[in-house]
């Protein structure tokens, strides 16, 4: 399994338009991000989870030639804006899309791109909506297993996909849902910044969640400009925790 980070930022992204602030004015690339989100590839095929506005820039910098699903984690323009995107790939592929959400997001992504759905235009995106729930589910015969945590008020889903778990936009899990993420080889976990936040983690927030799985290897992701410096930031972190940014790629 192969894991690249697309985008580690949060829903504006570093730099932030207009922001004065050292970070957003940062020369280290590591400090640049682009919205959340990673592609998956496993046995052959491409898994993207969520496509936000930064889509079309991530796949051309990421040279992506080949799109099979993609996994929602929920309905936020930050997760979903770039689905029109996907047009490139019907082109090529000569085959729509599979696209895996909650009813709600489906709803919602019915809504914010309606024409893909009401009209038949030559062009347009083409998808093909599969439910899911808290189940586990295939994707051409790979495993998921969703997770559930709430983004303050609103639930959302994690994923794990064999020994990968990612979890973004969060700042509640159960103990149930703990359990699925128990035993796996790389745990990425959103972390927002040092300040108490309504529905994202803290650094140390996420630390704790980060302890209490223990896995060999976590990173954080969803890092707004307000977390600091990535490598002062990184240089205060356990040894088997790291910030994520944007063109990392794992090996699993």
């Amino acid at each position: 399994m192969k894991v690249t980070f697309l985008g580690t930022g949060t829903s504006q992204g570093i730099p932030v338009i207009a922001c004065q602030c050292p970070v957003c004015h940062s020369a280290n690339p590591r400090d640049k991000r682009l919205r959340t989100s990673v592609l998956v590839e496993i046995d052959g095929r491409n898994i993207l989870i969520d496509s936000g506005p930064d889509f079309r820039q991530q796949m051309l910098g990421a040279h992506v030639q080949k799109l099979d699903a993609i996994l929602f984690t929920h309905e936020h323009r930050d997760h979903i804006a770039g689905l029109d995107d996907i047009r490139a790939f019907n082109y090529i592929q000569q085959k729509s899309i599979d696209l895996y959400a909650e009813e709600r997001v489906q709803l919602a992504i019915k809504q914010e791109f309606a024409y893909i759905f009401e009209q038949k235009y030559p062009g347009l995106p083409q998808v093909s909506m599969h439910l899911i729930d808290n189940d586990p589910f295939d994707v051409n015969g790979i495993r998921i297993i969703p997770i559930r945590v709430m983004h303050m008020h609103l639930p959302i889903l994690g994923f794990r996909i064999g020994g990968f778990t990612y979890i973004t936009d969060a700042n509640y899990i159960t103990e149930d849902e703990k359990i699925k993420v128990l035993g796996s080889k790389c745990f990425v976990l959103n972390g927002l910044r040092k300040q108490k936040h309504i529905s994202h983690y803290t650094l140390d927030e996420a630390l704790e969640l980060i302890r209490a799985i223990d896995a060999p290897k976590s990173y954080i992701t969803h890092i707004s400009h307000q977390l600091g410096f990535h490598n002062e930031i990184e240089a205060e972190l356990p040894q088997n925790v790291m910030l994520a940014y944007d063109g990392l790629e794992l090996e699993l």
